[in-house]
């Protein structure tokens, strides 16, 4: 089959052919409809994230779709020709997180295009198959569904169930890239008023379409003066979406006391992960500092239907769809911070 195999940090990955993924007992082969491409996907290219990511070469990949090709002999309600979406947090279903509905939190998780060999390729082997696919309605395309991939699940779990929005709360939301954009586009679908922030004008431009009500291009103001000045006094939560070390003080420093920041982006591994944060003004501000993680597969329910009643709507963000030689293009992109909505991978032969 022909996949995109990450050979050395930082250099253009080789597209080239490699051998079929191998079925396992309890594992599913899926042919890989559609893939996105996500700021996760960069960070391991980058070396970034060494000691989480398997050893090289390595398939990334880890916001796919597609349909079940073949299943192993302990598999007993996934068939071939189901049409699938993969949750980025594949659990055990047998630990007690599993069994609490917080797979996101297995104590043996493992993550396609991470710890195993994932979705920028033809074909992609799933561990537990049972448990780690989920149905993909009939009304959402592929590209959609990977449209949506870690970045809109984990948007769609970071606002609603860890920071618990509620209609007519002000969300204030650090980076309108993937994640950032989904978080704006669920707010408002919420009944919520979304504050976008960004150092780029058209990414702004693109948070206004999905709701926000007031931008704030932190290049050129205080983003904190700013959302203080439009609430009167602060946000009631706050999502940095970027993982940066001015975005997650200033998202702490928007939110109101008693507020709620969520912290979804990640941050490098090891010592430069490392943020110094003001604990004292958490302290006095009776703040909440919340991580939010991927998404379980107890919510996925909630979510699917939502998109395919058009309540919600990914597909607005895929801006992009490429083949498997595009993704060191989207790669160069995010190194440039040159990203608009999330591209799409559809074209696997070349």
């Amino acid at each position: 089959m022909k996949a995109a195999v990450l050979e050395e940090f930082n250099k253009p990955l080789n597209v080239t052919d490699v051998p079929d993924p191998e079925l396992t007992p309890d594992g599913a082969i899926v042919k890989v409809e559609a893939c996105g491409i996500c700021r996760s996907d960069w960070h391991g290219w980058r070396g970034e994230w060494t000691g989480f990511l398997a050893p090289l070469p390595m398939v990334g990949g880890h916001e796919m779709s597609g349909t079940v090709q073949e299943v192993g002999a302990n598999v007993k309600h996934v068939k071939p020709g189901d049409r699938v979406i993969v949750p980025f947090t594949c659990g055990d279903g047998t630990c007690q997180y599993c069994q609490e509905g917080k797979s996101n939190e297995c104590i043996n998780q493992e993550m396609p295009g991470f710890t195993y060999h994932g979705g920028f390729a033809e074909y992609a082997h799933i561990p537990t198959a049972d448990f780690n696919l989920i149905p993909l309605p009939d009304e959402i395309p592929f590209e959609q569904a990977s449209g949506m991939g870690c970045r809109f699940m984990t948007a769609y779990h970071g606002v609603l169930s860890v920071g618990e929005l509620k209609p007519g709360e002000w969300l204030s939301v650090y980076g309108s890239g993937g994640v950032g954009l989904s978080a704006i586009q669920i707010a408002t679908a919420a009944g919520a008023n979304v504050i976008a922030v960004d150092v780029n004008d058209a990414a702004l431009e693109f948070a206004k379409n999905q709701g926000a009500v007031h931008t704030v291009n932190s290049a050129k103001d205080n983003p904190v003066e700013f959302i203080k000045d439009i609430t009167g006094g602060g946000a009631d939560v706050s999502v940095d979406a970027l993982g940066l070390n001015q975005t997650i003080h200033n998202s702490l420093a928007s939110v109101k006391a008693t507020g709620r920041a969520v912290q979804i982006g990640m941050t490098p591994m090891g010592d430069d992960g490392q943020i110094p944060i003001n604990v004292n003004d958490i302290i006095a501000n009776e703040i909440s500092y919340r991580g939010s993680f991927g998404m379980p597969r107890s919510e996925f329910p909630l979510l699917l239907n939502q998109v395919a009643t058009g309540k919600l709507t990914p597909g607005q963000l895929v801006t992009e769809t490429t083949s498997l030689g595009g993704i060191i293009d989207v790669y160069d992109k995010f190194t440039r911070n040159d990203i608009k909505g999330t591209t799409v991978i559809t074209d696997f032969t070349k």
